[in-house]
């Protein structure tokens, strides 16, 4: 389980990147919601811990158990719908006396590491029809049970992530051409329906939510955080108005940024910080996916290279949705922004994630 490892071997360029960014992250928290950012530096330190700790677990070893850390990942989203603690709506949320944990969160971490072993042993059958059968409908479980929550948005993720780790594994460009060709016109269809009265394919805030990102002006309530986040980014220039700002034109001191400790921090940032707050935001989490790419490339098992590929589409991805939401480029979908947005689980986990990363970079390929 514990191996002799090369210090050198040991990414700090990866920890310094996240540590900046979680550092940055706790700043603009305290802005947004001084009341939350010390239980954000409790989960910055702790999430610390939890990455050396499992940094030096062999990454091998663990896959083992990737059926178990599934179904125990299908055992907490399922206990959401029966003990679950709701709040705005939604049930996506377990009580643990001291904290609550969200179990799609833990649940992407936990499809990384099962998808990652599931190819390494069918790396020889990736491209056949059982395979991709099999794999689509142990992903598709766990989908529809956050779909129910409901949590739309994570549940997308979810599957980008899922097609994301299978191209990586090498899943056939002619399968992968008719996938496309067949997806395509379907989503054409898709999204005809459910712009059409009456619709029950989705929720009706939901819907909402879509008809207010395409006709703002018709659905002035429900556009109401998009608009005011996009006014507080460009409110910002270049510089920003300074973290904390007691400026009373402030968007977010007027309290016209909902959640604007998680799904709109970046609208934060840009206010504060400015063009160049938000550029050096992007630039971290591009620098965060980059690294994990590269300990991938280098990885000495075709299952360490999933693992990483697997975070950085992770990190890649749901920073894209997070800032595409707060600048306007797509409907509003409540998702954090990692290591920006307060919310322990999603520390956490991601953090989890990344000691895996590090532990696939302790165990290079022997050239």
């Amino acid at each position: 389980m514990l191996k002799q490892y090369k210090l050198r071997d040991y990414r700090f360029r990866l920890i310094l990147w996240i540590i900046l960014l979680s550092v940055l992250g706790i700043m603009i928290i305290g802005s947004a919601d001084k009341d939350i950012q010390n239980k954000q530096i409790a989960g910055l330190v702790m999430g610390l811990i939890v990455m050396i700790i499992v940094s030096l677990i062999d990454y091998v070893w663990l896959l083992k158990f990737y059926w178990i850390f599934y179904f125990t990942g299908m055992a907490l989203l399922v206990a959401v719908h029966f003990v679950g603690v709701e709040a705005g709506g939604a049930t996506r949320w377990l009580n643990l006396g001291f904290t609550q944990l969200q179990p799609s969160d833990v649940m992407k971490i936990v499809l990384i590491m099962f998808f990652a072993q599931f190819f390494s042993v069918h790396e020889d059958d990736l491209s056949t029809f059982k395979t991709i059968i099999k794999a689509v409908i142990i992903a598709a479980v766990p989908c529809y049970l956050i779909l129910k929550q409901p949590n739309l948005s994570t549940c997308l993720l979810t599957m980008i992530l899922f097609c994301a780790i299978y191209f990586a594994a090498g899943l056939s460009y002619k399968i992968i051409a008719g996938i496309i060709a067949v997806v395509a016109p379907l989503i054409v269809i898709l999204v005809g329906i459910i712009l059409k009265p009456g619709q029950t394919l989705i929720q009706e805030y939901q819907l909402l939510r879509i008809l207010a990102w395409l006709y703002p002006d018709q659905y002035p309530d429900q556009a109401a955080q998009q608009v005011n986040s996009i006014i507080a980014i460009g409110s910002g220039q270049l510089y920003g108005k300074g973290l904390e700002t007691t400026a009373v034109e402030s968007v977010k001191n007027g309290n016209f940024l909902a959640e604007a400790q998680t799904d709109f921090i970046f609208a934060v940032a840009g206010e504060e910080l400015g063009f160049l707050g938000c550029c050096i935001i992007i630039i971290l989490e591009i620098l965060i996916v980059l690294e994990c790419i590269w300990i991938g490339k280098n990885a000495r098992e075709f299952s360490g290279t999933l693992i990483c590929c697997g975070m950085g589409a992770l990190i890649g991805i749901q920073s894209i949705m997070n800032i595409c939401v707060a600048t306007g480029l797509m409907p509003n979908t409540g998702l954090p922004l990692p290591f920006v947005s307060a919310g322990l689980t999603s520390l956490m986990t991601l953090f989890i994630g990344v000691g895996l990363v590090l532990n696939v970079g302790l165990q290079v390929k022997k050239y």
